[in-house]
């Protein structure tokens, strides 16, 4: 669903998949403002939502994940003096947090910023309501527009086995159908899941009849994993996508300099080259690459928003100046050409 605007403008609305959840193709993540890549001040985590809503971007996405509660403490804060219908906001469920059996020791032990809160995963019928009452809590905000079920993946679960304890509490821990009833009594409007790697989506889908997914890292201009199988999915069950980490965690964004990050560690060496050669294209076209990593996942007509995470105001005003940078389809043709972009992938306009 469309409105009458240019394709690129940061600010015309998708619906999400069949729901009647309308985001703008430029969203918010709050990922980074939960302390992720370091200590972010208070002022400047406000200024940078302030900054996003001033904009017109109205849809924002956080998760009790981000900064152990941090990262919703700080949307809720700006948001919630917001009218509550001039924006879209989704969180997530599967983590629950209590206080640590020694606060100190935690403190001085933990390897991640945020809140000095201990964690566990439950996908369970209590897990998903406790997290969804704190989640509100936190937020200061009695409404959310949708739930995802979040990192339910081999990377957060270890084993296999983990996955499917997992998919069992989502399952027979009745946590999926906690969701639907959510959703029935029009506490939320969608349900959602978090996707990190190639192989979940088939799996949910199998079992759960989701609206939407949340997909960070198989869809980037560097990777298109997720073409293959996916997506064709999505797109023939009616489940909308987002796309987080448009900028692959940052090299996209950065440029391939020696501090760049793919996937959230340093990136290797065969990622910097093919940062390169895409950024070489990009320079040759007169668009910068960041523009070509923000605008490109929105080619695919099941994607309906892209959500990076700016940690600052300067942040926000480039991806907007991105989102509304012209990219001639010869870029496209000619990244295609060189074999950097998967030739079925389909690009913007």
């Amino acid at each position: 669903m469309w409105d009458n605007r240019p394709a690129m403008d940061p600010f015309a609305r998708r619906a999400i998949g069949r729901t009647d959840v309308l985001v703008t193709q430029l969203g918010c993540g709050g990922a980074t403002l939960g302390d992720m890549r370091g200590t972010i001040p208070e002022a400047q985590a406000d200024v940078t939502l302030e900054g996003a809503y001033a904009s017109g971007i109205s849809y924002f996405d956080t998760a009790p994940w981000y900064g152990s509660g941090k990262s919703e403490h700080r949307m809720g804060r700006v948001l919630g003096g917001k009218p509550r219908e001039s924006y879209v906001l989704s969180t997530k469920i599967g983590r629950v947090f209590f206080r640590p059996r020694d606060p100190q020791a935690f403190v001085r032990e933990r390897t991640y910023g945020g809140l000095p809160f201990d964690l566990r995963f439950d996908y369970s019928r209590d897990g998903v309501l406790r997290s969804y009452e704190d989640s509100l809590m936190r937020l200061g905000i009695n409404t959310v527009d949708a739930l995802l079920i979040h990192d339910l993946d081999l990377g957060y679960h270890r084993t296999e086995e983990g996955v499917q304890a997992a998919l069992g509490q989502l399952d027979g821990g009745r946590g999926f159908a906690t969701l639907q009833e959510l959703k029935a009594r029009g506490e939320i409007r969608a349900i959602g899941a978090g996707i990190n790697v190639v192989g979940m989506i088939p799996r949910f889908l199998e079992r759960f009849p989701l609206e939407f997914f949340l997909v960070a890292m198989p869809y980037t201009l560097l990777s298109q994993e997720a073409i293959e199988r996916e997506l064709p999915l999505c797109a023939e069950r009616g489940a909308g996508v987002v796309i987080g980490a448009p900028f692959a965690s940052g090299i996209l964004a950065t440029g391939p300099g020696g501090a760049a990050t793919y996937g959230y560690r340093p990136a290797e060496e065969a990622v910097v080259e093919k940062t390169r050669r895409l950024e070489a294209v990009c320079r040759r076209h007169g668009v910068p690459l960041g523009a070509a990593a923000l605008q490109f996942p929105l080619g695919h007509p099941s994607v309906a928003s892209v959500i990076p995470g700016p940690n600052a105001p300067d942040q926000v005003r480039l991806n907007l100046e991105w989102m509304r940078t012209e990219i001639p389809p010869q870029l496209w043709a000619e990244l295609k050409t060189e074999g950097l972009l998967r030739a079925d992938a389909p690009t913007p306009g």
